[in-house]
């Protein structure tokens, strides 16, 4: 990681993501009776708690709908979740007004086109190793790990440890102290 980058992730203090392709794999199974199911890493969830005890708060800016989002976001004490947002710029500019973080201390994580408004907008900007081509090009990081398979975890990781807050993290996680938010 250059100095630059370093710089840059010292100052995040969000990390913003997308659901279908990030948080999961991107498949969506559908019952017979209409319940919508989502598979979750929990690799990514242990991130997301390690990141509260770090200083990191999150967000989830969804393009679709769906209860199973609501769920997973309060398990992992994500306050602010727009979902059917498909104009992300807009749900990100609201986001803002809402919590007062500006662009420079915001991280996003997105995969496909439809993030892309936000990459041009936010300090730094990530995607899943599968992402769409597009997106992986405009990112500043690409993951190792694909969507729904750790590439959140992936960068909470690396933002805690380039700002100096991973080990604060990893203490409060395993004292299970309450985060600090």
């Amino acid at each position: 990681m250059n100095r630059k980058t370093a710089d840059v992730l010292k100052k995040v203090r969000m990390v913003c993501v997308d659901v279908d392709g990030v948080l999961t794999d991107g498949g969506i199974i559908i019952a017979s009776d209409g319940s919508e199911l989502k598979r979750f890493d929990v690799k990514d969830g242990t991130g997301i708690s390690l990141g509260h005890y770090g200083g990191l708060e999150f967000s989830i800016i969804s393009g679709r709908y769906s209860k199973v989002i609501d769920i997973r976001a309060k398990e992992l004490k994500i306050r602010t979740v727009y979902q059917g947002a498909v104009e992300k710029i807009s749900a990100y500019e609201d986001l803002k007004k809402k919590t007062g973080f500006k662009d420079g201390e915001i991280c996003y994580i997105g995969d496909e086109i439809i993030d892309l408004p936000v990459f041009e907008k936010c300090a730094f900007s990530a995607a899943p190793s599968d992402a769409v081509p597009e997106v992986k090009k405009a990112a500043d990081y690409v993951c190792k790990k694909p969507g729904g398979k750790g590439c959140v975890r992936e960068v909470i990781d690396i933002i805690l440890k380039a700002s100096g807050r991973w080990e604060k993290a990893v203490s409060g996680y395993l004292r299970y102290e309450k985060p600090s938010a």
